[in-house]
């Protein structure tokens, strides 16, 4: 029975072979930038990165099933064991040379998250968890914040680029936060946003109309750092319900109560 260390390092040798083709397509400013919808990036890199991850796992592990957001068209988990993999979370931050941008691999089976790997490229931060074995940046534990108030939190969120149906109501609990928090920040990718959540900077996290691909691994990191990972109803649909709430026990459960303040039981319910 695998104990996934194997599999956390050809997730490591694949991410640091991807993070090496993009930082090549950085430095040279010199790659083609196509839509594959709006505002919706696709990069000669993202393209480059994700073909070295899928050759690296397929060596090692070709029975396995691939969920990647380059190359795969359904949207749904296959049976047995699945990688997720976001060869670049960030596209638009990369295309504009704005230095968050995260090679994201997990590794999920029978259902339940296995393995999670989040690499920041620019930063060169590597995140990192094993169900039941917690979670690291660089080889180091790391663990939520124990932050006890939500009036002293840092929270994450993100703007869905292509999906405007809750801009209103998501502005005004925005709005709301600015209010009755410390700060909310925006970094642009949604693995990253999650795995400052596992390693304290934020206390917590929110958005909607996310990927599996986008928080597959990330969430893993969030959960054995401590944090706690629902949908907007505090279910367990969030993977491909396209409604995320992390966060450190408290402020979880501030923004969860918060939701229902602003966004009506059909906003809420799980997208699927």
């Amino acid at each position: 029975m695998s104990d996934f260390t194997i599999e956390l390092n050809v997730a490591k040798k694949a991410a640091k072979s991807a993070a090496q083709i993009i930082s090549k397509y950085q430095k040279d400013s010199n790659f083609s930038v196509d839509f594959k919808g709006k505002n919706d990036l696709v990069t000669e890199a993202d393209v480059r990165a994700e073909e070295e991850i899928l050759s690296v796992i397929k060596k090692e592990f070709p029975e396995d099933h691939i969920l990647a957001e380059e190359s795969s068209v359904e949207q749904a988990m296959p049976e047995g064991r699945t990688w997720l993999i976001d060869p670049i979370d960030g596209t638009t931050n990369f295309a504009h040379g704005f230095p968050v941008y995260c090679v994201s691999i997990g590794l999920w089976e029978h259902g339940e998250s296995k393995m999670g790997l989040v690499l920041e490229v620019a930063g060169d931060e590597c995140f990192t968890a094993i169900q039941d074995k917690g979670a690291y940046l660089n080889g180091n534990p790391i663990s939520v914040s124990k932050l006890d108030n939500p009036a002293d939190a840092l929270v994450g969120t993100g703007f869905p680029y292509n999906d405007l149906s809750l801009a209103d109501n998501y502005l005004q609990f925005f709005r709301m936060l600015m209010s009755n928090i410390q700060g909310v920040r925006r970094p642009g990718a949604a693995s990253y946003d999650l795995c400052c959540v596992a390693c304290g900077r934020f206390e917590g996290f929110y958005e909607y109309a996310l990927n599996p691909w986008d928080v597959g691994a990330a969430a893993l990191i969030v959960q054995e750092a401590g944090g706690k990972v629902t949908d907007w109803s505090g279910g367990d649909d969030w993977l491909f319900g396209k409604r995320i709430i992390a966060g450190n026990p408290v402020v979880h459960k501030f923004l969860l109560e918060e939701m229902t303040n602003y966004f009506d039981k059909d906003e809420i319910k799980a997208n699927v």
